[in-house]
């Protein structure tokens, strides 16, 4: 059986947890955490800097949530694929995958990271960067989400993966402005999906852990 390392409050996790959903794919599910150093160990050596989550089948180890994906496409289930078949087609969906990882995502982490330092050691520039960031990001994803069900070719798909985690975090510490009507919309619409749901539930037990909580509303 398929095995997946990761935790549960991850972002990067809950991509290919949405992907292993969607595609009804059985699978094991192995912490990350004080309590499994086995599985600590074994992501240390499995990627290039312990990130996680990674995939194991049989033989084969892959490591990147994007290549996970594209992986399960290929391999398991049969639901449709999350990357188009069409070369042509998968562009956008690969290209708006980018956008929420590294444009929003990323971005967020920057002030995870500063406010997990100690506070003599934390960035004073940090918030302001990355909330002029997101600001942008936000602006520039309410114009591509006008019109649109979905991130990437008008069906769920891996770009919608990557959104889900991206806009629940982004939203909770940096709030998408409420003249945003479109890109609200779509967070909502994910949200409400039953892959994304799943994982928003089985995350809840790990809220309190988030450095940026308290500035407004997960849900």
């Amino acid at each position: 059986m398929l095995q997946l390392y990761g935790h549960p409050f991850a972002a990067f996790t809950w991509k290919a947890l949405i992907a292993l959903y969607e595609r009804d794919v059985p699978f094991e599910f192995r912490m990350l955490d004080p309590d499994h150093p086995e599985n600590g160990a074994f992501v240390a050596q499995a990627s290039p800097t312990g990130q996680f989550p990674v995939l194991v089948d049989g033989d084969r180890t892959v490591v990147e949530s994007a290549a996970i994906i594209e992986y399960l496409d290929l391999h398991h289930g049969a639901a449709p694929p999350m990357v188009p078949a069409d070369p042509r087609t998968a562009i956008e969906a690969r290209q708006m995958d980018g956008v929420f990882d590294d444009y929003v995502m990323i971005l967020l982490q920057r002030a995870v990271s500063s406010v997990l330092r100690e506070e003599a050691r934390r960035d004073p520039y940090i918030e302001d960067e990355v909330k002029a960031g997101l600001d942008r990001s936000y602006a520039w994803l309410e114009r591509w989400m006008t019109g649109r069900t979905w991130a990437a070719n008008e069906s769920f798909g891996i770009a919608d993966c990557a959104a889900a985690p991206a806009l629940f975090y982004a939203h909770w510490a940096f709030p998408i402005p409420e003249s945003h009507v479109a890109l609200r919309a779509y967070r909502a619409r994910l949200l409400a999906r039953p892959s994304i749901a799943r994982v928003v539930e089985e995350a809840r037990p790990w809220r309190e852990n988030f450095p940026l909580k308290g500035r407004g509303s997960p849900d």
